[in-house]
């Protein structure tokens, strides 16, 4: 079923308006997939903040006509599925998880910073830890120093402790 001129302007502008917020875009092959897979991988996009969606192609290429992401409009063939996220590795961990329990979604490419990836380099961009991992790992290299300062300076005063107890204990005897 075709969709009439005004369905497609609405489809082009809801595009347009998820690519203007997106930092990602991923582009993956979905040919053999079965409707309840694909029932999966939309849930588990939705719940981690990518809006995956079936397009037209030739919709798709109007959609992101004049922002960052149309340096992949040559990609934009075959039985696509688009996945925009706002975080920057979100839309690309979740293609590449699907992707790994399921061989017949095929990763065709993507777009992050204005730059086109190929599925190479959309598998890095997955393999990337999310931004509260990082924020996490950077929180304990900043209180790893003042940690060891703290475990030093206890065993010190533990120390001084100990030998000041001595003393005490044979003054007390006297």
């Amino acid at each position: 079923m075709s969709l009439n001129r005004s369905e497609k302007e609405a489809v082009i502008s809801e595009v347009t308006g998820l690519a203007a917020k997106a930092q990602t875009l991923v582009m993956a092959e979905y040919r053999g997939i079965t409707v309840a897979a694909m029932d999966k991988l939309r849930v588990n996009a939705r719940s981690n903040g990518v809006s995956l969606s079936v397009l037209k192609n030739t919709l798709a290429r109007r959609a992101v006509a004049g922002s960052g992401f149309e340096v992949a409009v040559d990609q934009m063939t075959g039985p696509l599925i688009y996945g925009f996220s706002e975080d920057a590795v979100a839309a690309a961990k979740v293609v590449a998880e699907f992707a790994k329990t399921n061989d017949k979604l095929v990763i065709r490419g993507g777009v992050y910073a204005g730059k086109a990836l190929d599925a190479n380099g959309v598998k890095q961009l997955a393999s990337i830890p999310s931004k509260e991992v990082l924020l996490a790992q950077l929180c304990g290299l900043l209180m790893s120093p003042i940690s060891r300062t703290a475990v030093v300076l206890g065993a010190l005063a533990a120390k001084k402790g100990e030998g000041a107890a001595e003393p005490a204990a044979e003054a007390a005897a006297a």
